[in-house]
């Protein structure tokens, strides 16, 4: 597969066309070289600046290739592949130093599973639990890859455990069914948790870029209606540069692989059922992401302001999209220390 420095060639901006904005690996590389050297002002002022010609505006102030940029991340992290193999190495040192985790399943496709990491701190025979959502642009991730994650959690006396979820192209593009999946892994862990030494009544929510989207997802969700479970079990929340309202999403480059409909935009956008909301939220991102994932953490929190339930936003000045991550893996961390405080274990 040919990649983005392979493919990388001169163009012309006045000439730039749909078509090569979203052609695959070579119409990332013209959206790159198109917004050339403004991407990092583009980070801080949200889009406005850019290059001089643009076409129709598509959402806010942005045009097609701008709004496609701000929903990929790799447009806005020059080091996106250093900062990767850095995960993958940081992930494979943390499985050498943490117990294999219990695997149980929460369905029946062979996808459904999860992973449980159990902590052995002495004294919490009945340890709470943190249930985090990966990300991947709900395409790519497994439960083992974000192992690292566990490590901080499982260090301070909590369970943590990671599900896995469908990939959205093995699902006809489908997003309900992931939605489907976190909400019936959720609701599995609060049913089993005693089966591995969990406190079903001290269940936190984390996620991660789409996994934040999908643990948004969880956050609002009718559970006495559709589940029967209390409407209060989860006691706190934490997502991370996620998206929140799926209708710019919708209009961007994501709908090649995602089946957006009307329907699906308002079932799944998180921001639009805060109604549901009953944990009480912490919301974070970092000022070197794009502006679209800046602006929907923002737009979130301030929402959930507004409606009157408890929020903080945690900004990690000077950060990029997977160094957001890294901050809720560290237990000094931004994010990590948040989490840790919200789940009473600092």
């Amino acid at each position: 597969m040919a990649t983005i420095e392979e493919t990388a060639m001169p163009i012309n901006p006045d000439t730039l066309t749909r078509r090569q904005a979203l052609g695959g690996a070579a119409g990332l590389a013209t959206i790159v070289a198109t917004l050339g050297n403004t991407r990092f002002a583009l980070a801080q002022d949200g889009g406005s600046a850019g290059a001089s010609t643009k076409g129709p505006l598509i959402w806010l102030d942005m045009d097609q290739a701008a709004l496609d940029a701000a929903y990929d991340q790799r447009a806005y992290a020059p080091m996106m592949s250093e900062l990767i193999v850095r995960r993958n190495r940081q992930n494979e040192a943390a499985l050498k130093r943490l117990a294999e985790p219990e695997i149980h399943a929460y369905g029946a496709r062979p996808v459904e599973t999860l992973d449980v990491h159990l902590t052995d701190l002495a004294g919490r025979p009945s340890a709470p639990i943190n249930i985090f959502f990966h990300g991947g642009n709900w395409r790519t991730g497994t439960a083992r890859d974000r192992a690292f994650m566990a490590e901080p959690f499982v260090n301070a006396g909590a369970i943590f455990v990671i599900p896995d979820y469908s990939p959205v192209q093995n699902v006809d593009g489908d997003l309900a069914v992931l939605g489907d999946q976190v909400r019936r892994a959720v609701a599995w862990v609060y049913k089993n948790a005693e089966r591995f030494g969990g406190d079903p009544e001290r269940i936190f929510i984390s996620g991660f870029s789409a996994g934040g989207h999908l643990a948004a997802v969880v956050l609002t969700t009718d559970w006495r209606g559709e589940f029967g479970l209390p409407a209060d079990f989860i006691k706190g929340g934490l997502v991370a540069s996620g998206m929140f309202d799926l209708e710019p999403v919708a209009l961007s480059s994501r709908s090649e692989y995602v089946a957006f409909t009307d329907e699906i935009v308002h079932a799944l956008s998180p921001q639009r059922h805060l109604d549901l909301l009953n944990a009480p939220l912490i919301v974070g991102y970092g000022t070197l992401e794009t502006p679209e994932f800046q602006r929907q953490s923002r737009d979130f929190a301030a929402a959930v302001r507004r409606a009157g339930k408890p929020v903080e936003l945690l900004v990690a000045d000077g950060y990029y999209h997977l160094e957001v991550a890294e901050t809720l893996a560290n237990p000094y961390g931004l994010l990590g220390r948040a989490a840790l405080e919200q789940m009473q274990l600092v």
